[in-house]
């Protein structure tokens, strides 16, 4: 593939496609999964560390998204949990214990579910708090690359990786490494993991609400904040969840 942006592209364009067929069944049984649990009056957490965030800010508080959600992120060690600013570094995700810290700051009831993303699935955290999701009963959708993952040994002190507590894993496509175009002499460019899991979020919520229709309900779908009416309807459907989704953060 030519290093360019039209390769990059073609690349991209391939890898979505590849993606889009492969992970059919999964998209399908992480939508009824989730579709099950907002039903029974429960929310979606959301979480992913480094640029993982990504996927969590498309399933949490975006416009034509469920507004049943909540985001979860390692600032919250800051802004909800009083921890100094400089708790927060690269390497903090790598970190088993802050799992527990997060998960007990978090605003979660008992018929909630997890969308947990990451790219390698082998850090600390994100495993940890797989682990205690599982162990606290909740559905849990994992996205992650199976290539890089599999090539990875698991930095926590079990050995295990996040997949290996999901209900449901979804197989995001990157390489390992992510990056996409070879450089000359080693290393690559162009990485896609935040563009397959952004495809992988959008359909999910898609087919969520797709559920939610075919079982009689009015989907909690926001509308932009930035159209006429806007604020006033998501600000309708935030009262419903009121102490259990967080925004602004």
């Amino acid at each position: 593939m030519t290093l360019s942006a039209e390769g990059y592209l073609a690349t991209v364009t391939a890898t979505l496609d590849r993606v889009a067929q492969s992970q059919r069944e999964q998209v399908a049984r992480a939508a009824d999964l989730i579709a099950e649990a907002i039903r029974a009056d429960g929310v979606v957490h959301a979480f992913g560390t480094g640029h993982s965030e990504a996927l969590a800010m498309e399933i949490a508080g975006r416009a034509g998204g469920l507004v049943p959600t909540n985001r979860i992120a390692l600032r919250d060690l800051v802004l909800h949990g009083g921890e100094p600013a400089d708790v927060l570094g690269p390497k903090l995700e790598r970190d088993p214990s802050v799992a527990h810290r997060l998960y007990d700051l978090a605003p979660i009831g008992p018929r909630d579910v997890f969308v947990l993303a990451s790219n390698s699935g082998v850090n600390g955290a994100m495993v940890e708090f797989a682990s205690l999701v599982r162990q606290r009963g909740h559905g849990l959708v994992a996205i992650t690359s199976a290539e890089h993952s599999a090539r990875m040994e698991s930095r926590h002190p079990s050995g295990r990786k996040l997949a290996d507590f999901a209900d449901v894993v979804l197989d995001n496509g990157a390489p390992y490494g992510d990056a996409t175009l070879p450089l000359p002499g080693g290393g690559a460019v162009g990485a896609v993991s935040s563009i397959t899991a952004a495809l992988l979020a959008q359909q999910i919520v898609v087919e969520v609400v797709a559920r939610l229709l075919a079982a009689g309900e009015r989907p909690p779908v926001y509308l932009s904040a930035n159209i006429a009416g806007g604020d006033a309807h998501n600000d309708a459907l935030e009262a419903r969840y009121a102490g259990r989704i967080r925004r602004g953060s």
